[in-house]
């Protein structure tokens, strides 16, 4: 995979500016919150920071009082914004609470500007950068875009509402607007640069930065788990994993189908570790199949997360077949990072399954090939030599691409040009 920096106008061949730019990031999760948006920004705004850029992050405040509206940690200076916290349920509590968001932050970002300025939007509210791109405009600041997913498409693919799909593709015009007129756009992988470009963006204009492993994961061996085994009933048994958000992006009813296909076969547990909106029909249609052969654990906090990880013999990784442009799964490079196998769930020919095929460190399926898939499960559990190879290239892998200092060499070069347009 590769990493490409943009020109992001016709000065960029002059020397950097003496003066770094001043960047403002704003998603909606941030430090101390723990969805992946907010560690990924995280660990970023920090890294940049120490290497001396000016770095300001505009977040929503969490529910927990005891946190400030301002202050700055690891050279981040971070302002909160009140909004609502009704939760991701129902459709109509999320749309509140982006628009709260929208609103508070929107304000602040006005107020916080300069001329010569960069705005990072990330995408969680979705579209956050039509909203950003005017407030930058009339301050005299530039709008670069930092995409981990790419709406109004997700909605488009997943919703089951022809009304909901027409008034979402309304959005998309405005949406390659303000990408085509704004500073840049940063994706994270080639798939999803293509995109961007077949939206009308220079491709001079699109950075290809992937994400990488959350900062501390190192291969494991399986004893490292043992405790977390033990404490889940799962001393002996052969894991198959699925860990982090169960969201409608990923496609899992394909899992069942395996999981149930395997119902029979001792030793073969599927875990899922995580919560999200697919949970709770999952869980009813184990109940309902009566999968013994399928756990369900609530999300762990990153402290924990080499430990969840080195628990799976081989790990999950899925795409709904109409996502697999508009996201990649930054999970993957942690699985990577400490050495284990990977069996992607998608199309074929979509980037995740070229990576994780072409670099050796696992196996992709086609969404109806349930008896390869559970043929694969069952010949992996009886072949731990077969999982160790696939073991050794997934840290290989992780040695080479998917690292927090690739990600910030890449985003400083951006920035760097930036300050010299």
């Amino acid at each position: 995979m590769k990493v490409s920096l943009p020109r992001n106008c016709d000065n960029c061949g002059q020397p950097a500016a003496e003066d770094p730019v001043r960047v403002t990031f704003i998603n909606r999760f941030y430090w101390p919150e723990e969805p992946a948006t907010a560690q990924l920004l995280t660990d970023l705004a920090e890294a940049l920071a120490a290497r001396g850029h000016p770095i300001t992050v505009i977040a929503s405040r969490p529910a927990d009082p005891g946190i400030s509206c301002a202050e700055t940690r690891a050279g981040v200076k971070i302002l909160r914004v009140r909004g609502t916290h009704l939760g991701r349920a129902r459709l109509a509590a999320r749309m509140i609470d982006f628009t709260t968001f929208l609103l508070a932050a929107g304000w602040r970002l006005a107020w916080t500007l300069q001329r010569g300025d960069l705005v990072v939007a990330m995408t969680d509210p979705p579209l956050l950068g039509i909203a950003v791109f005017p407030i930058a405009r009339l301050r005299g600041a530039r709008v670069l875009h930092w995409a981990q997913d790419i709406y109004p498409e997700v909605a488009i693919a997943l919703s089951p509402h022809g009304f909901v799909r027409g008034l979402c593709a309304a959005f998309r015009p405005l949406r390659n607007f303000v990408w085509r007129r704004s500073t840049g756009c940063v994706a994270l992988g080639e798939d999803m640069a293509a995109l961007m470009t077949q939206a009308g963006v220079p491709p001079a204009k699109v950075a290809i930065i992937p994400n990488w492993a959350p900062a501390g994961l190192e291969p494991q061996s399986l004893e490292s788990a043992m405790a977390l085994r033990r404490a889940w009933d799962l001393d002996g048994r052969f894991v198959v994993a699925y860990s982090g958000n169960l969201g409608r992006v990923h496609d899992l009813d394909p899992v069942l189908d395996v999981a149930s296909s395997l119902r029979h076969v001792p030793g073969i547990v599927f875990v899922f570790v995580g919560g999200g909106a697919q949970r709770a029909a999952m869980e009813e249609r184990v109940v309902r199949e009566r999968l013994a052969n399928v756990r369900f654990q609530p999300a762990q906090p990153r402290r924990n997360l080499t430990e969840v990880l080195a628990l799976g013999d081989v790990h999950l990784v899925t795409l709904h077949p109409g996502c697999t442009q508009l996201v990649f799964p930054s999970k993957l490079y942690g699985i990577a990072a400490v050495g284990r196998p990977v069996l992607f769930i998608g199309p074929r020919n979509c980037e995740v399954a070229r990576v994780v095929t072409g670099r050796g460190f696992g196996l992709a399926f086609a969404r109806d090939d349930t008896e390869a898939m559970a043929r694969a499960l069952r010949d992996l559990a009886n072949d731990p030599a077969r999982c160790a190879t696939f073991a050794s290239a997934a840290a290989a892998f992780s040695r080479r691409e998917g690292r927090l200092t690739q990600a910030v060499f890449a985003w400083s070069g951006v920035l760097t040009r930036e300050a010299a347009c």
